[in-house]
């Protein structure tokens, strides 16, 4: 394995790391594309100015927009270690990150992992994408917008990911947090990248009231790790 890849071998499933080799090289091909794209907001990222996420939605349908591998390997060791058998994901796209989700759901013994995905194309092709890693059966990929779709959800939650345009990250965070029990993780993607943008959702998670010890650890950029204590 190259570099990047050799941490993928964490991931004991030969079917499952083969189709997770093929999709990081496809959403690592995009890359240079998708800076182009976002180019003319680079000053907003920079100085901390909110980005028009709304204008620019259109521009992101048929990306990958996925964590990377250092993240997804993350998210299967957090989810082994703490025996997760459900798992709610904000923003699927295509489906990297729910391989590494049901991965670890399935290597705990069985359960459920709740994502949710706007755009109905991309949300078919990641039912493709995890029918290839045989996994499929365990996930539900519910489509439409996360604030409406995760309102009803399992009596308890061990973990989320939120991977979302920002917009949506602490309205939809806020419906699952209720049913998170305690030492339920949060992994947060771009909380760094894009940070005017999320000033609200760290401020959100950092306040004692609402039950969670969070901090900021240098993956892929800026990758927030949360823990419900109450």
């Amino acid at each position: 394995m190259t570099p990047s890849n050799s941490i993928l071998e964490a991931i004991g499933d030969d079917r499952a790391r083969s189709v997770l080799l093929d999709l990081h090289a496809r959403a690592d091909r995009e890359g240079p594309g998708r800076l182009w794209r976002l180019l003319g907001q680079i000053p907003r990222l920079v100085v901390g100015r909110t980005v028009p996420w709304a204008a620019l939605s259109n521009l992101f349908r048929d990306q990958y927009l996925c964590i990377d591998r250092s993240q997804g390997v993350l998210c299967y060791l957090l989810a082994r270690a703490i025996g997760a058998r459900s798992i709610v994901e904000l923003g699927t796209s295509f489906g990297i990150s729910t391989i590494y989700l049901a991965l670890a759901v399935r290597d705990n013994g069985g359960g459920r992992v709740i994502g949710t995905e706007l755009v109905s194309s991309k949300a078919e092709r990641a039912r493709e994408h995890l029918h290839q890693a045989g996994l499929l059966d365990l996930v539900e990929i519910r489509e439409g917008d996360a604030t409406e779709t995760l309102r009803e959800l399992p009596e308890s939650v061990d973990m989320v990911l939120c991977d979302v345009f920002p917009p949506v990250m602490l309205p939809g965070l806020r419906l699952v947090a209720p049913r998170m029990r305690r030492g339920a993780v949060v992994v947060s993607d771009n909380v760094n990248a894009v940070w005017g943008d999320h000033r609200d959702f760290l401020a959100w998670l950092h306040d004692p009231v609402n039950g969670f010890r969070s901090a900021m650890f240098p993956v892929n950029g800026g990758t927030e790790l949360s823990i419900k204590v109450a």
